[in-house]
């Protein structure tokens, strides 16, 4: 009699085990369909885009583009002796595109290096149906705002097909996406600087750029070729951080550097000791 109870609960059990393991398994499988957003709580429409660093790799110079004027140009043409700035956005982005080409404007009017003469603006839309026209309206409000002779020769704004869009930011790894509801991009904000030679040298995340950290990425992405003495002095006791974008002092050069000045200082005194004893003997001589 206790056999057979046990075994009709164990076989209860046994059904109630299976039906939980499927009901588990429906509402797993359900998951991805039922929810529009990851596991932390991340829009889904946000999950592809950000920039991820390619420090030293190379822009693809051979792009060509349409400039302000509907000229096609290729980006080569603007990577001879200069560094460049490269700024991704779209011309009739609502918010933050406009955000960080006002940030962009707000560090340049403080350099002390003038676009144009020290480097060069390379700003470009990664919607491509944006016109020359459009590229040429969102230049002239910068340019004004920026107010420096010559800027409109340094501070450049192109529109692409889809193609040359596409290649330019998988080189630089900017990812964003196209989200039909609103008929908006998502995207990250951020600016690149890039050598001469066209390799990326350094990534600034956000919509303000210090212009210390501006200044200091100019600077090594020309390799010192700008720049005062006391510039590269001072830069000297900083270090880029590629995680935080960056520049920040470090301590053992400040101390280096504290202790040459120390030394000099000590050298100049001691001479300007030598000269003044000098002058007493020799006065006492006189006399």
């Amino acid at each position: 009699m206790k056999s057979s109870v046990v075994k009709k609960f164990l076989s209860s059990l046994a059904v109630l085990l299976c039906l939980f393991a499927f009901a588990a398994a429906q509402t797993f499988n359900r998951g991805p369909e039922r929810s529009s957003q990851p596991s932390d709580g991340t829009p889904k429409i946000l999950r592809d885009i950000g920039i991820d660093q390619r420090l030293n790799e190379p822009v693809p110079l051979d792009l060509a583009f349409r400039d302000e004027s509907g000229e096609t140009v290729q980006l080569s043409r603007y990577f001879k002796d200069k560094p460049v700035i490269i700024a991704l956005v779209y011309y009739q982005c609502p918010l933050l595109c406009n955000q960080i080409l006002g940030g962009l404007g707000s560090a340049l009017r403080t350099l002390s290096f003038d676009v144009g003469k020290e480097f060069e603006v390379v700003t470009v839309s990664f919607d491509p149906r944006e016109t020359p026209q459009i590229a040429s309206e969102k230049k002239a409000r910068y340019i004004e705002y920026y107010n420096r002779e010559g800027a409109g020769e340094g501070w450049h704004f192109l529109t692409g097909d889809q193609a040359s869009i596409d290649r330019l930011c998988e080189a630089i790894g900017f990812n964003y996406t196209f989200d039909e509801e609103t008929n908006q991009f998502a995207h990250s904000a951020g600016i690149m600087v890039v050598t001469p030679q066209g390799k990326l040298a350094r990534y600034f995340y956000g919509i303000e750029y210090p212009p210390k950290d501006l200044k200091f990425g100019l600077m090594e992405a020309s390799e010192n070729r700008i720049g005062s003495p006391v510039d590269r002095l001072i830069l000297y006791c900083y270090h880029y951080d590629p995680m935080t974008g960056k520049y920040g002092v470090v301590v053992m050069r400040v101390m280096q550097v504290a202790g040459v000045v120390t030394v000099i200082a000590i050298i100049i005194l001691l001479l300007a000791l030598r000269r003044m004893s000098q002058r007493r003997i020799s006065a006492e001589g006189t006399v």
